[in-house]
């Protein structure tokens, strides 16, 4: 069983950064792609940015030039960090990661409880 643990939100000001991090535990033999996905009320939940083990980063239109992925393949974390932050990006963020239960498995995806980001204009 993989446990996803988020950390990082909170409150900000327009203009201001926050940084997230998702942290994988538990039982697994390797994470593939890990991801952060929003979803604010009312809205369907949407990707923000993945990134593969090997680094390769991919971003959503509206977070281009503003928010960072990265992660520690040694600590099975993903990073988030945002800047120039804007109202439009209050959301709820969620963690995403594939994970390979064993070597000879298919990755499955698991998904983090979620962190509060309110960014006030």
């Amino acid at each position: 069983q993989v446990q996803l643990a988020e950390s990082g939100g909170g409150l900000a000001q327009a203009g201001g950064s926050l940084r997230l991090s998702c942290a994988a535990s538990g039982r697994f033999f390797s994470i593939n792609t890990m991801g952060w996905y929003r979803q604010a009320p009312g809205k369907q939940r949407e990707l923000v940015a993945t990134i593969t083990s090997g680094g390769s980063t991919d971003y959503a239109d509206f977070v281009k030039g503003r928010f960072t992925i990265s992660r520690d393949n040694a600590k099975n974390t993903v990073y988030l960090q945002m800047n120039s932050l804007k109202p439009e990006d209050t959301a709820v963020y969620y963690c995403n990661a594939d994970v390979r239960r064993l070597a000879w498995s298919n990755p499955f995806p698991s998904w983090g409880q979620g962190t509060q980001v309110t960014v006030s204009s």
